[in-house]
């Protein structure tokens, strides 16, 4: 599978883009996407925030602000965990996308808060699963603020965290049940 980092190399933050690639080829290979699938990566270095969004799905290009990656404790240094989650998340929903028994999700940009959250939620929880550290707490609070704080929409989280094999009309559903 092709992978291509942009810039190659990078001169305002301290990334190694063979670093980028190299977790992009072990999450392509772990989440199951195909292996002829083309990736590219397209960092905005010139920005410490962390906005990282599916700019497309055929060929799939990421595009992430540099704070996405960095490391908190070592500004404009590259966190691998960090990289990780947010990669493997997105990687996942753009398997999601790819897969026809998923169904028909709206475009991102259509997409509610709490549907974000709850595609996320789903993500994360099957990242998880396939052994890279996650940080469910983080999510749970993430879930609770656009669901509520309520007993329904911690068991809308559960049912999320732990699924598999969900389609696009069960996160919604599960969504907005929460939100009811």
């Amino acid at each position: 599978m092709p992978v291509e980092i942009r810039p190659e190399t990078f001169s305002l933050v301290h990334f190694d883009a063979n670093e980028i690639r190299a977790i992009v080829e072990k999450l392509v290979v772990l989440i199951g996407l195909p292996a002829a699938a083309s990736v590219t990566i397209e960092v905005d270095e010139s920005t410490p925030l962390a906005h990282a969004v599916v700019t497309s799905t055929d060929p799939i290009v990421i595009a992430v602000e540099s704070g996405a990656f960095e490391d908190p404790k070592v500004v404009r240094h590259l966190n691998a965990i960090a990289a990780t989650d947010v990669l493997g998340k997105l990687l996942l929903s753009v398997k999601d996308r790819l897969d026809p028994a998923f169904g028909e999700a709206p475009a991102d940009a259509d997409l509610t808060l709490p549907e974000v959250a709850a595609w996320e939620t789903y993500c994360v929880g099957r990242l998880g699963r396939l052994g890279h550290r996650v940080q469910r707490q983080r999510r749970l609070y993430q879930f609770r603020n656009r669901h509520g704080f309520t007993d329904a929409a911690d068991a809308a989280f559960d049912a999320l965290w732990t699924a598999d094999g969900l389609t696009w009309a069960d996160i919604s559903a599960i969504s907005n049940q929460a939100t009811a």
